[in-house]
């Protein structure tokens, strides 16, 4: 009867944790509209036919393709294959596969450190708002970070008994993981080797030999997709976006790998990120902050709650020069100054991950003195403890130093192990709380602690936000007072334990409600699409009006000009960039729009192809002025020359305010800028406005010929 009361318990308590995460994930997900317009784009695409399926394609006619891996948005297009393609239909796996990585972590740690641990790492990982972004966003982030759990499962089962096919399996896993976002997958990579070396189920000998085999069998699942897709010849397949040779291999080692760690060219761009000058995409439904048109997050120079704008960074949501701006909570995370307070400073990274960060080291430490913890892992209870800090350790240094090509969003890879040593750490030092001497004051410690670098990043905002000041008093009666009651009744040995227990309840309340509420603004506040973020920011953008879906008509006037004027053109339109309204176009009207790569760099069709495949009838219409570069150069400049300018009344909105001038096609044709903005302007419905021209006269005089 106990057994199946407190079962029953238990299982309810899960229960309201994953409800939980289910509305903070669900909710009104539908203001997201479809988030990343350019994923969203290469999705629709992909449900047009079985070839852009396997390529990933940005476009239906599988010229260029998305410039990541393919696993998370076959998940995608198979949900809007299933349900239709909407937002919500795109957005489905993410948010599915938040709650179920709730579910997930608290089964990990439940397992080896029991149900209250494992509760309250659910809820850590639950309200986490960098956690909550991402999985209302179409970015494949938390599909990678439910992989990377179930590696860990297994891995945990490997490292305790020492059976190969687990190790086997929980590498494989990660394979599986690379596949969705590549050397990412790889951040786990410490924890699964080092964990299982230093496991004591099986001999040295025997573990080196299952590494050695498990590591054949993660680069063997890791690289297969790549390795079929460089194995197809190029004609028969999209050139591969944001390569530098039309070659996977290459993305993953250049874009997707070295450009990460800060070595290497930043001249291509992925689709998760935008430069300075760069309108990002726009789409009917699709809400957000974009990078011109967006709110910067705290530290960015915003306002909040209508307030004036915090010191540091700029005014009025503009980045100091030379910085990439964002909506809502973006930037290139790499051009925040590197540094062991990085995640700590006022900037767009620390109000999403860091709040429970140093109860998470103070778990460790407590759980590490609790157990005796040794290089020999002789049970699962210390090799889960490993695992779990050498994720933690090596993901926050990166994040920290690194100055390579990294976003906020990539923070959720450290959601998990935070979660996960909360939990652990507030159960030991519990009993560490009990057991009395100076290892009881750990507990006590560590909340204030924690309490303390909550407030230090609710300052940030404590002069713009009448939302952060009062969080501050709640933070501070809730953790500061129960934490103080805490060391009141260890000095006086108080043998109240019910008391205690209500005060360290009380006091971790209190921790989880910033950002908690951090997490909540999701629900009611649309996040930019390229870079989401959760938090008061969101509030800020809103009421000042910030968002891409005031700009997402001004190009319906060109869609409605380029579809009544197609008759056999393969490509409906032809513009540089990704980046700009290509994805928009493609969206809704399911027509084809030759680009070269989310920047507008890749090196994707020469000018004597191209001028063939205008001659043939394939392309007419031209949108000159736009980012982009490299092969694109030549090709725009053609087309200004030997183009006929289409006048602007006949395809641009009339609510568009941008003036339509030939600054940007001049500075093309004679390939060099009229002024520092010439060569960045951010698509053709953006702030600064590209020149449509028409080819169709010259095709009939070369036909004529």
């Amino acid at each position: 009867m106990n057994n199946k009361m407190k079962f029953s318990k238990e299982t309810f308590r899960i229960s309201l944790i994953l409800i939980l995460s289910a509305i903070l994930n669900f909710a009104n997900l539908g203001i997201e509209g479809y988030a990343n317009a350019y994923y969203a784009a290469g999705v629709k695409s992909m449900t047009m036919s079985w070839k852009n399926f396997f390529f990933v394609s940005f476009d239906p006619t599988s010229f260029v393709s998305i410039d990541k891996p393919p696993l998370g948005f076959w998940i995608q297009a198979l949900s809007a294959k299933q349900f239709g393609f909407s937002g919500w239909s795109i957005l489905l796996p993410e948010a599915l596969a938040g709650v179920i990585s709730v579910a997930v972590i608290y089964y990990i740690v439940k397992r080896s450190f029991g149900s209250i641990a494992g509760l309250i790492s659910a809820l850590c990982l639950a309200v986490t708002p960098v956690f909550v972004a991402v999985s209302r966003n179409n970015t494949c982030d938390n599909l990678l970070v439910l992989t990377l759990l179930l590696a860990s499962w297994a891995l945990s089962i490997a490292a305790e008994k020492g059976k190969l096919k687990y190790l086997l399996l929980s590498l494989a896993i990660v394979g599986i993981g690379f596949n969705i976002k590549m050397l990412q997958a790889y951040m786990v990579i410490p924890a699964i080797y080092l964990t299982y070396l230093l496991s004591t189920a099986v001999p040295m000998k025997k573990r080196l030999t299952h590494l050695i085999m498990g590591t054949v069998v993660l680069l063997v699942v890791s690289f297969s997709w790549a390795i079929v897709v460089d194995l197809i010849p190029a004609a028969s397949r999209p050139y591969v976006g944001s390569s530098t040779n039309n070659s996977e291999i290459e993305l993953i080692i250049g874009h997707n790998g070295l450009e990460r760690l800060g070595i290497g060219s930043s001249s291509t761009g992925g689709g998760g990120g935008n430069l300075t000058g760069i309108t990002p995409p726009a789409s009917e439904n699709s809400s957000g902050q974009g990078m011109e048109r967006g709110t910067p997050p705290t530290g960015f120079g915003q306002q909040m709650d209508g307030g004036a704008a915090p010191t540091g960074l700029g005014q009025g949501g503009q980045a100091p020069a030379g910085k990439a701006n964002g909506g809502g909570g973006g930037s290139m995370g790499g051009s925040e100054p590197s540094s062991i307070t990085r995640l700590f400073s006022n900037n767009s990274l620390s109000d999403q991950i860091i709040w429970l960060f140093p109860l998470a080291i103070f778990g460790f430490i407590a759980a590490a003195i609790k157990e005796k913890l040794k290089i020999a892992l002789d049970n699962r209870r210390k090799s889960d403890l490993i695992q779990w800090s050498m994720w933690l350790v090596p993901a926050f240094v990166y994040f920290s130093f690194t100055t390579g090509l990294f976003h906020p969003y990539y923070l959720t890879m450290l959601a998990p192990p935070i979660a996960a040593l909360v939990g652990i750490g507030v159960v030991a030092m519990w009993e560490l709380y009990k057991e009395g001497g100076w290892k009881s004051w750990i507990l006590p410690g560590a909340l204030i602690v924690d309490g303390l670098v909550q407030l230090l990043i609710l300052s940030y905002y404590y002069e713009t936000s009448s939302i952060a000041k009062i969080l501050m008093i709640i933070l501070s009666i809730l953790c500061f007072v129960s934490s103080i009651l805490l060391i009141i009744a260890n000095l006086k040995k108080n043998g109240n334990t019910r008391l205690k227990k209500i005060l360290v309840a009380t006091a971790l309340v209190g921790l989880l409600i910033t950002p908690t509420v951090w997490s909540a603004t999701t629900m009611f506040y649309p996040m930019s699409g390229t870079f989401p973020s959760a938090g008061l920011s969101l509030i800020s953008s809103s009421s000042k009006g910030n968002s891409t879906t005031t700009t997402s008509s001004s190009n319906s006037k060109l869609i409605e000009f380029l579809t009544r004027h197609k008759t056999t053109e393969k490509y409906i339109l032809v513009t540089s960039s990704t980046s700009g309204d290509a994805a928009d176009i493609i969206i809704k009207t399911g027509e084809s729009v030759m680009t070269w790569g989310f920047f507008g760099t890749d090196k994707a069709i020469t000018l004597a192809q191209f001028q063939e495949l205008v001659s043939i009838g394939e392309v007419r219409y031209v949108m000159v002025g736009g980012q982009g570069g490299g092969s694109s150069n030549d090709i725009m400049t053609w087309a200004a020359k030997v183009g006929t300018i289409v006048p602007a009344s006949e395809w641009k909105d009339a609510t568009d305010t941008t003036k339509t001038t030939d600054t940007a096609s001049t500075a093309i044709i004679n390939e060099k800028p009229t002024d520092a903005n010439s060569q960045q302007v951010g698509g053709f419905g953006g702030e600064n406005s590209g020149q449509l021209y028409d080819l169709k006269a010259y095709a009939d005089s070369i036909a004529k010929k």
